[in-house]
């Protein structure tokens, strides 16, 4: 019966109660370095509960990757020593800390080097960037297998990569971007490759217990109704490489937890994540909030309330019969960073609903 409070381990991390931040773009790091502010906001969260933080995404070194200024890097004597402070700051406190990994492939604007990804073709079906060569492949391989091994000798916890949401990784996944005929596209294994050859490049690259996340997604940027598996065999097809390549955690990003993922069942992506691979997940989607994210907001599926903070009883039953492992809250903890003490003390009658304007300071 896992409750909130109760330890996780998985490798050489060790955390101190289930509760995690998600990450979330800030675009708060000029230059791509992480300053004292970003410390101090990641250190605010741990300080108040949080046991492990992901942190936002960060950009390999891959100059395809990134898109956004004010987004950090994860590579670069500078933004590598930024980093190396915030999880310093972090595990001060008493949290644990991981990177995610991030390369945006098809998102990237019509900029110079022009975006990558699997097919030339982007998130809307039409043509958009450039298909990778194997030339291409081997690069990206090459560049997170790099920023793990950095996140290893800067004193982080583990890494996370991302595999989400559209993003490059995520568009190998997806049948629409994916109409690749090498290897790499087809069926869900073979769309699943390069995502597992990444896998197996950071494997290689950290010790043994340095474990490894990896974040993956039915829902797109701008595609909130995409899905990469229509039932529970695609998706094992999909993440059974990826748990075989060295994936220790699957990170499991849906809108909404509390919604089932497939008909039949009351699972939800991390509990169907959960019972394919036999690896631990992380659930996470609008924890704390009934305004649903992206879409437009409004209020979220399964919710008749106009109130825009709610409670977690749902999810700490979910978690007690072992659905998934990790609940990482998102915009819950922007507006209230004491967030998780609160609900480690099972007392939230004092929560700030989630305000936009918080998007503006690293509060």
């Amino acid at each position: 019966m896992a409750t909130l409070d109760e330890p996780f381990a998985v490798g050489d991390l060790q955390v101190r109660n289930r509760i995690a931040m998600a990450p979330m773009t800030r675009m708060q790091s000029p230059g791509g370095v992480p300053g004292p502010e970003v410390a101090d906001y990641y250190a605010r969260r741990a300080r108040n509960g949080v046991g492990l933080i992901f942190t936002e995404g960060t950009y390999v070194g891959r100059p395809q990757a990134a898109e956004h200024e004010g987004v950090p890097h994860f590579h670069g004597e500078q933004a590598l020593a930024g980093w190396q402070e915030v999880a310093r700051r972090v595990r001060e406190a008493g949290g644990r800390i991981i990177p995610q990994l991030w390369h945006t492939g098809l998102t990237r604007g019509d900029l110079d080097p022009p975006a990558e990804g699997p097919s030339g073709i982007g998130l809307d079906g039409a043509p958009h960037g450039v298909a990778m060569t194997r030339q291409d492949l081997d690069a990206v391989i090459a560049a997170f297998a790099e920023g793990a091994a950095h996140a290893e000798r800067l004193g982080f916890d583990g890494v996370e990569l991302h595999g989400a949401h559209g993003y490059l990784i995520d568009s190998f996944l997806w049948e629409r971007t994916n109409r690749r005929t090498d290897g790499y596209g087809g069926d869900p294994a073979s769309r699943a490759r390069f995502a597992a050859e990444i896998v197996q490049a950071v494997r290689a690259a950290v010790s043994p217990g340095f474990p490894v996340f990896f974040r993956f997604s039915q829902w797109k940027v701008g595609h909130y109704d995409a899905r990469i598996a229509e039932n529970p065999d695609e998706l094992a097809a999909l993440l059974g490489p990826l748990a075989e390549a060295g994936v220790d955690v699957f990170h499991a990003s849906t809108r909404r937890y509390w919604l089932p993922e497939f008909e039949g069942s009351d699972l939800n992506l991390a509990g169907w994540a959960r019972k394919l691979t036999g690896k631990p997940s992380v659930t996470v989607g609008s924890v704390g909030q009934a305004q649903q994210f992206g879409d437009g907001g409004g209020l979220a599926e399964g919710y008749t309330t106009e109130s825009s903070v709610t409670g977690i009883e749902e999810l700490r039953e979910r978690l007690a019969r072992d659905e998934f492992d990790l609940v990482a809250v998102g915009r819950t903890l922007l507006s209230n960073p004491d967030w998780a003490d609160k609900a480690l003390r099972n007392d939230l009658t004092d929560i700030a609903p989630y305000d936009p304007a918080v998007l503006a300071t690293l509060s």
